[in-house]
């Protein structure tokens, strides 16, 4: 496999970590613009500990993780009591006062950025990701995953059944900043060089494109958004000045044709069960 093929299936990797952060807070109705933050936090808590204190990688992704979590915790508690597009609006504040921050933070580089991390594989990579996918794969069949739609569907509805609806978006918040923190560490492993321009508001639109694109309501539309994201644009290099445009056009097509996203629930069980007669 060349390098190249193989730096491409990293990204593809990466996003659908970052992607399934923003599903997290999706399956509670809400909407983040700012989890590029919380994969900026997890890039440099991890990529100080392996290069300063020379942490094996392992740990040193947990710390990322706890620490963005740590961090989700304390941005999710004022700001879900926000809703909807204010929501959307506080989480982007967020994002563009932690980028700022790192431009001026003269410890990890500012604007100059932060290198000296040692190449993660593509292996190591994907073995996190199938880890968290297939953790998220387990939660979407327990009771919290059940009480996470609730918030959902109606959270006052939800609310009138006793279920404590800020601790299950706080919750989810913080898992989604958890999972965010692990998308940084292995971003910054990977291209082996971060700046505070990785994480700005770019990457948060992107982030939040992957599940819409590849389907909002199961985790694998995590997988399907990062493929067509991370793919596509290198399938249509084709049309040289064009492709950008080409592309563009294309996501419209796609969110026209299918605005659940590419899958969703009753296409997954189609799909196991043709998997499963065919076997048969």
């Amino acid at each position: 496999m060349s390098s190249y093929v193989q730096a491409l299936l990293a990204d593809v990797g990466i996003g659908v970590l970052g992607g399934l952060s923003v599903y997290m807070i999706l399956a509670v109705g809400q909407l983040s613009l700012g989890n590029a933050a919380f994969m900026a936090i997890g890039a440099y808590v991890t990529s100080i500990l392996t290069v300063w204190n020379s942490w094996p990688l392992a740990p040193a992704l947990a710390a990322g993780a706890i620490a963005s979590g740590g961090v989700g915790l304390l941005v999710g508690f004022p700001a879900l009591r926000l809703r909807g597009i204010y929501l959307a609006v506080a989480t982007l504040g967020f994002g563009e006062m932690m980028r700022s921050f790192l431009l001026n933070f003269d410890l990890t580089g500012g604007a100059g950025g932060f290198r000296g991390m040692q190449r993660v594989s593509l292996e190591v990579i994907w073995l996190w990701t199938v880890g968290v996918l297939a953790a998220l794969l387990a939660l979407e069949r327990s009771r919290l995953w059940l009480e996470f739609r609730a918030v959902r569907d109606d959270e006052i509805a939800a609310e009138m059944a006793g279920l404590n609806t800020t601790r299950l978006k706080l919750l989810a918040f913080s898992f989604s900043a958890m999972i965010g923190g692990i998308a940084g560490g292995l971003f910054a492993h990977h291209h082996i060089f971060i700046e505070p321009g990785n994480f700005g508001f770019e990457q948060s639109v992107e982030l939040v494109l992957i599940p819409i694109l590849g389907g909002s309501e199961i985790a694998l539309g995590a997988l399907a958004g990062s493929l067509i994201l991370n793919l596509l644009p290198e399938a249509l290099r084709f049309a040289a000045d064009w492709r950008l445009a080409v592309f563009g056009a294309l996501l419209v097509v796609i969110l026209l044709v299918r605005r659940q996203g590419l899958l969703d629930p009753s296409l997954y069980r189609l799909l196991r069960r043709l998997a499963g007669d065919r076997r048969g």
